[in-house]
């Protein structure tokens, strides 16, 4: 199991109440507590725990705060900013020494940039609370930490943080022991659950908690709880005691690990000790003398035990803080360790240098500790330094060999590059559980992704063998690589780390006589030099064959234990099967049994390629981008786009964290085996392919002929449709951008026109991507060069008119086929050259402003939205105050101008302050103005002129967007939402409605809907919708509006421009299909379609301007199709008919009269 699953199985065990709420990579403690609960699991008092998601991080830790109030037994999990959104809590929590253990899969926090990965930022920030710090090094410290840390508030009263590294530990994959219940049961002293249950709010011997208190006693007060923490070592101690003799496993507060008599030591805690433990061996295998500290017990430090842990012949020590404190004379542990050593060494003067390695899951090697062990040795040492990085700024950065290695000692490492939601990792997973409950060997399984939605690349890191795994560093030496993507050896050196005599298995197009002349040369070279076994299969073809789509994972893994030979074919083939049955059992037998005849039919369609005839092609490695690309792109960028980003300087970044815009242009991701083509004959030049399109892939344009004299033969053209263009001089094209479409095939399924002589051949078609590649990539570039159409000509009350705008949001990070996107390109498409954008952390956020590359564009001239993220649950306060400066510095604009008017002249000032923006022709000439302006005070050397300068552009009418998910709005961020709703200021809100936390995985909401299976509640939510709609129009001055682009695509661009020019604040609610809803997403349109004809999701619109009985209109007809119709095409409710037929047919029954009821309430509404 992984950290995650182990702490969460103790916490249950010892918890009756979790309040829970998603966030990255804490999410499936939570997960995991929610499937057992809702199974019906027991603790180890008997009982079934309450699972409860809450609203935000801060409403858990008030949860959780009740709950021991109230004399239970309570935890919950979480980490950075969730973290810090319980310190209040915290505070209090401790303060009334109130015993407790919250997990911690510990997480950078979001500074200049947001990362979702491990370091120890966050449960440093939270060091002052008076809470005990518990830090475990792998999975199986860290469900013991969290069992220690368990007796231990118990018998101390101060509540714990069992902290282990968020990714490192919170998803790496080993065995683990698992404690017994009896184990556990015997860990917590009766007296001491007697006495947490004595203090317990109670009407027999009242008490109050939480008093409000004068200067003249709150300091004492403050002190009177200092005995408890001088015995939370003392606790500890005796509950490591304790555990070893029930388990015989032995802790320490303090470790040494090392030589005898060391001259040189290393401190640290977190997972990065392995990587010291696995160094320090082989150091001191080569006569070194040197060794480490592994800290356990970081908040109360006991200094006495942690000195006395130092050997007395340690002359020099490094430490090693995984987190940066800015403005510090040092991180956290190197303080504590220079104090403690003050106060209590006895010895000779100690060297103590501090060093900050792995922020945001940054790797840590052996080579990087030697590097650390030799500065030591430096006579002028740095006192402060960075390991890991090339700091060519400050200059505290050491170096270090990059070649070196230690992976020998393990018989099986394995790199297998997949693509996001290809199966790849749980396949893996499921093979490192096979492996480890089969064999003896021990395992590790690690999987690396970056923080992009679903189509990016995964490469999985394998380790297995006969000794301990200690390396918690990703595999740099392979002796079995699989790629389960054939465009990847074009872009990535996939072979760049094999070892002479690897395995390479490569998921192939192209038969087993013909693959070989369609590599890379670099590849074919690399695959000759090391001697390395080469097999090929073509996956995609099996999964074809199999009715699997594109889902390639169960046949690649069989290969895989096939070719690898840890076990027999046939034990093999059954344990895969085994975990097919376990992992799809939610997906009805139908799927299993595709499954299955894929594993069978795998082995058939594997061939190893004999190469020794062979010679080596002529085919070059693609660029990462093109040479035309800005520098920052091709220097830093192309860098990170091609997984080197640990090779870039400091001096590379900027820093602020401010980046370009429209580099997303630059990224061709080729990750499409089949892309659309546009029959020109049977268009009929609707729109509606593009309009859905999740990336914008697909463009129009109407241009002058003339300038087909330079298109490439291939490029298609015809005449144009409507009476606003002239076919006599002009053209329309279609053209697909086909390495960036992601082949989600939305396009097809959209395009209203089918052929009447060829059934099933529409507009739009989906063929291989692969033969018309390089034709279609000269078309593509030829239409960039064509000009974007006049925005004045455009009637942009239609939806073709709108898509003959150019859509400045251009192929993001979204999951294939995603439901929200295509609502934001329509946005950059309106307003995008004057759009302001405040986005909520979530989806939108990930693959709107992930690193390397970002969606949001500019035209021409340069002009472009501009995007900005605050946090989760601040967005619309956020928005708001981006809308008020924008404001106040029009304001500004305006003052300034109207002291110049003696210059610019009196009429042209009254024309700029006057000037009607409510049509592109307004827009474009106030911006001829401003131009103006800004020439004439050009030459004026004076401050206010200065400001005008810049202030100018506010006098230019702009379009203010607040983003987000159901997550942030209907929950996290509710509260600032509603507050926005009620000042009137004229801001827009969008809420991209998933329905689910869909950025962590797809956890309830309040958006979920009655009866939905999802992550937190399994056995379908058991009330329904929050009806946010209707809590809006209470408010009785926004413009609310329900929208589904699939549905009614007419409907949803009038909306989103009436909402634009309502003179006030504007919530529209956008239903989005979403991949966590459990079907293929080529058919998203079509349940969106479904959900407005079952009456779940109606069409409407509320103007409050309006008069009396016209405020409120519904734009779809009364419901047609049954709920259940709609419903049960989703996996998310038919799931429910397989686990639990009484309790599905029960919600349905309460779903539809729901539905029925709020369909009535819409109905009154009308008489508004």
């Amino acid at each position: 199991m992984d950290g995650n699953e182990a702490a969460a199985y103790v916490a249950y065990k010892t918890s009756e109440v979790c309040a829970i709420y998603p966030i990255t990579p804490s999410s499936t403690m939570g997960e995991f507590c929610d499937e057992w609960s809702a199974a019906g699991q027991k603790n180890v008092f008997g009982e079934v725990p309450r699972v409860m998601e809450m609203q935000s991080e801060a409403g858990a830790a008030g949860a959780i705060h009740g709950v021991l109030q109230g004399g239970a037994f309570a935890s919950t999990f979480t980490c950075s900013q969730g973290l810090l959104l319980m310190i209040p809590n915290m505070y209090k929590i401790a303060g009334e020494l109130t015993p407790t253990v919250f997990h911690i899969a510990a997480r950078t926090l979001a500074t200049h940039a947001l990362s979702i990965f491990g370091d120890h930022s966050d449960v440093m920030a939270v060091r002052q609370t008076g809470w005990g710090m518990l830090f475990g090094r792998n999975a199986q410290e860290a469900m013991d930490m969290a069992m220690i840390a368990q007796s231990a508030t118990l018998r101390s009263k101060v509540p714990f943080l069992n902290i282990f590294d968020g990714f490192r530990t919170s998803h790496e994959l080993m065995k683990v022991d698992v404690i017994s219940d009896d184990v556990i049961l015997k860990m917590m002293d009766e007296g001491d659950l007697l006495t947490h249950r004595s203090r317990a709010m109670s009407t027999e011997k009242p008490s109050i908690r939480g008093t409000a208190q004068n200067p003249d006693v709150f300091f004492q007060g403050r002190e009177a709880a200092n005995k408890y923490y001088l015995n939370v070592p003392i606790a500890v101690n005796d509950a490591m005691k304790h555990f070893a003799e029930l388990t015989e496993r032995k802790y320490k507060l303090y470790e040494y690990f090392g030589h005898a008599n060391p001259t040189r030591i290393i401190v640290i805690m977190g997972s990065g000790s392995n990587t010291v433990h696995e160094m320090v061996d082989h150091l001191n295998a080569n006569e070194e003398k040197v060794g480490y500290v592994y800290v356990r017990l970081f908040r109360p430090l006991d200094v006495k035990e942690f000195v006395h842990a130092i050997p007395k012949s340690v002359k020099k020590i490094a430490v090693l803080d995984r987190c940066k404190e800015p403005g510090s004379i040092g991180e956290p542990l190197y303080l504590d360790v220079v104090s403690a050593i003050a106060e209590e060494w006895t010895g000779e003067k100690l060297k103590i240098i501090g060093g900050r390695y792995g922020l945001a899951s940054k790797e840590f090697t052996p080579s990087m500790v030697k590097a650390v062990f030799d500065e030591l040795n430096v006579e002028d040492s740095k006192k402060h330094f960075t390991i890991g990085i090339e700091d060519d700024i400050t200059h505290l950065s050491l170096e270090y060999d990059h070649t070196f290695s230690l992976e020998k000692q393990h018989l099986f490492r394995g790199l297998f590059f997949g693509l996001g939601a290809d199966g790849t990792v749980s396949a893996n997973k499921n093979s490192i559980k096979i492996i480890g409950d089969t064999t003896d060997n021990h395992v590790q399984g690690y999987f690396v992704y970056d923080s992009k939605k679903s189509g990016s690349l995964t490469v999985s890191h394998l380790r297995f063998g006969k000794n301990p795994i200690r390396s918690t560093y990703l595999v740099s030496s392979a002796n079995f690589i699989a790629c389960h993507q054939f465009n990847f050896i074009n872009k990535y050196d996939i072979l760049k780390t094999a070892e002479q005599g690897a395995t390479f298995l490569l998921n192939t197009p192209y038969g087993k006589e013909d693959v070989w002349d369609k590599l890379p040369k670099h590849i074919q070279e690399e695959i000759i030099n090391k001697k390395i076994k080469f097999y090929v299969i073509d996956a995609s073809k099996v999964a074809r064959e199999a009715g699997m789509g594109s889902r390639v994972n169960t046949i690649l893994q069989t290969c895989f234990f096939t070719i690898a030979g840890i076990l027999s074919k046939e034990d093999a083939i059954k344990r895969i099967k085994d975990a097919i049955q376990k992992t799809y059992s939610d997906k009805g037998e139908k799927v299993i049994l595709k499954n299955f005849e894929a594993v069978d039919k795998a082995i058939a369609n594997l061939h190893q390629i004999d190469y020794s005839k062979f010679k080596t092609g002529n085919i070059g490695a693609e660029n990462m981008v093109s040479d035309s690309a800005p520098d920052f792109v091709k220097n830093v960028l192309a860098k990170i786009m091609m997984f080197e980003g640990d090779e870039l300087p400091v001096s590379a970044f900027p820093i602020d964290g401010t980046y370009p815009v429209a580099t997303t242009q630059w990224e061709k991701r080729n990750i499409a085996d089949k892309v659309p083509v546009w029959d020109a004959e049977l268009c009929s030049q609707c729109g509606k392919c593009f309009l859905i399109c999740p990336h914008a892939a697909i463009r129009c344009k109407v241009y002058d002929k003339n300038k087909l004299s330079d298109a490439p033969a291939d490029f298609k053209h015809i005449a144009p449709i409507g009476k606003e263009f002239t076919k006599e001089t002009e053209a329309y094209t279609l053209q697909v951008a086909v390495e960036d479409c992601t082949g989600c095939n939305l396009c097809v399924e959209y395009c209203p026109i089918e052929s009447k002589t060829e059934p099933g051949h529409k507009a739009i078609n989906m063929i291989p991507q692969i033969p018309i590649k390089e034709t279609e990539i000269k078309n593509w570039n030829f239409f960039l060069s064509l000009p974007e159409i006049d925005r004045s000509r455009v009637n942009k009350n239609t939806v073709k008119g709108t898509q003959l705008l150019q859509p400045l949001f251009e192929f993001s990070g979204a999951c294939s086929g995603c439901g929200e996107t295509p609502y934001v390109k329509l946005l950059s498409q309106l307003y995008g050259d004057k759009m302001i954008v405040a986005n909520a952390t979530g989806c939108s956020s990930i693959y709107g402003g992930n690193l390397p590359s970002t969606p949001w564009a500019t035209n021409n001239e340069g002009c472009g939205p501009v995007w900005a993220n605050s946090l989760f649950e601040d967005n619309a306060e956020f928005g708001l105050g981006i809308k008020m400066a924008y404001d106040k510095k029009a304001d500004m604009a305006k003052t300034i101008l109207n002291s110049i008017r003696d210059i610019i002249g009196e009429s042209f000032a009254d024309e700029i302050l006057n000037a009607d923006q409510t049509t592109e022709d307004g827009i474009r000439k106030q911006r001829e103005r401003i131009k103006s302006v800004r020439a004439q005070i050009a030459s004026i050397n004076d401050f206010a002129m200065k400001q005008l300068t810049f202030l100018a552009d506010h006098l230019v009418k702009k379009s203010h967007w607040i983003i987000g998910g159901d997550g942030w709005a209907y929950d996290i961020g509710f509260g600032g939402l509603d507050h926005v709703l009620s000042t009137g200021e004229n801001v827009n809100i969008i809420v991209l409605d998933t329905e689910v936390y869909s950025n962590t995985g797809g956890q309830k909401s309040k958006s979920t809907p009655l009866g939905a299976s999802a992550k937190f509640s399994v056995n379908g939510k058991a009330s329904g919708k929050k009806d946010l709609a209707m809590q809006a129009i209470a408010h009785g001055s926004a413009y609310i509006a329900q929208i589904a682009m699939g549905a009614n695509d007419v409907h949803t661009v009038k909306t989103i421009q009436e909402a634009e020019a309502f003179p006030g604040t504007s919530l529209i609610i956008a239903y989005s299909h979403c991949i966590a809803h459990g079907y293929d997403m080529i058919h998203g349109a079509e349940h969106q379609m479904n959900a407005v004809k079952s009456g779940y999701w109606p069409l409407f619109r509320y103007n409050p301007l309006k008069p009396k009985g016209e405020r409120f209109t519904i734009d779809c007809k009364e419901p047609t199709l049954p709920l259940k119709e709609f419903l049960y095409n989703e996996t998310r409710f038919s799931i429910l008919t397989r686990q639990d037929p009484a309790n599905a047919e029960k919600l349905l029954a309460l779903a539809e009269h729901g539905g029925s009821e709020h369909w009535e309430r819409l109905l009154a509404l009308k008489n508004l």
